[in-house]
């Protein structure tokens, strides 16, 4: 759990302008080290569960700690012993059309694909309970890493709903098309070794420190404007043939020819030391 400490953390409200709380309770938190930037919701006696204002606050953090360089990877997790149960449900009355509401009125509809769309990496650390759009946000991050004993679901089937915020599209990219199937119409529980069993997420006891390993060894031994540049050749081969996707990578080795990271790469190889990358997004 991160430690609440002035000049560590950074607290966030659930608020219009997504400014720094000044509430005792704030429900996103940030503490920076090692160029991570790690993120944890934070409303633990609801495991996590969201309310309407988190989900756009959310996507503005992540957009914002995109947009700093000295950010070299984020790492979500989850406050307490939970990831996030989803949607909190009580904070809508049970009524219909406040759920109606929460889903089309806000930005949630882009949460899902922003980690995918930054141009740093994103590892989520699911430490307990991740349901509903918890499952979604744990799963669209570039790595997952799970505690062996944390539950999963998409819920979904069992709330009379459907495959919501592009979960019918993201779960067969990463496990198969009738593992997803299975998931998404049964709804039912996964625990953390079956979820690695279906090539979903690493098992690791300690899921935030498998995590962050994760994130510092790309922080420190990969360029951040490559790192970039190959997310979004990811998200785009899905929808490319064989030779768009070599063509379009061509454009891109170009470029990269041009960079000053290429250059600083060599050297460093040739004097037997570190390289020193450039930022993401200093030099794009």
């Amino acid at each position: 759990m991160l430690p609440v400490c002035l000049g560590d953390v950074v607290a966030f409200n659930s608020n219009d302008s997504g400014g720094i709380a000044d509430s005792d309770v704030p429900t996103l938190l940030v503490e920076y080290a090692d160029s991570i930037a790690e993120v944890c919701l934070n409303r633990p006696d609801r495991l996590n569960a969201l309310t309407p204002d988190m989900g756009p606050s959310y996507a503005r953090l992540l957009a914002d700690l995109d947009a700093d360089p000295a950010v070299r990877g984020i790492l979500v997790t989850g406050a307490g012993r939970g990831f996030c149960s989803g949607a909190d449900l009580t904070a809508l009355g049970g009524s219909v059309e406040e759920l109606r509401s929460y889903v089309t009125g806000q930005s949630l509809q882009t949460l899902p694909a922003i980690a995918l769309s930054l141009g740093t990496p994103v590892a989520t650390a699911i430490n307990g309970p991740c349901a509903g759009i918890g499952f979604v946000l744990a799963v669209s991050a570039d790595a997952r890493f799970v505690h062996p004993e944390a539950t999963l679901s998409t819920t979904f089937a069992r709330l009379g709903l459907v495959a919501e915020y592009g979960i019918a599209w993201l779960l067969p990219q990463l496990i198969g098309r009738s593992a997803a199937t299975d998931l998404l119409l049964t709804g039912r529980t996964i625990n953390g070794l079956q979820a690695e069993e279906l090539g979903l997420a690493t098992c690791a006891a300690d899921p935030v420190s498998a995590a962050r390993e994760w994130l510092v060894g790309i922080a420190e031994n990969s360029s951040p404007a490559s790192i970039a540049t190959m997310k979004r050749q990811l998200l785009a081969a899905d929808h490319q043939t064989l030779e768009q996707s070599i063509d379009a990578s061509l454009v891109a080795m170009s470029a990269a020819f041009d960079s000053p990271d290429l250059a600083e790469a060599l050297a460093a190889r040739a004097q037997k030391r570190g390289p020193k990358f450039a930022g993401y997004p200093a030099q794009n």
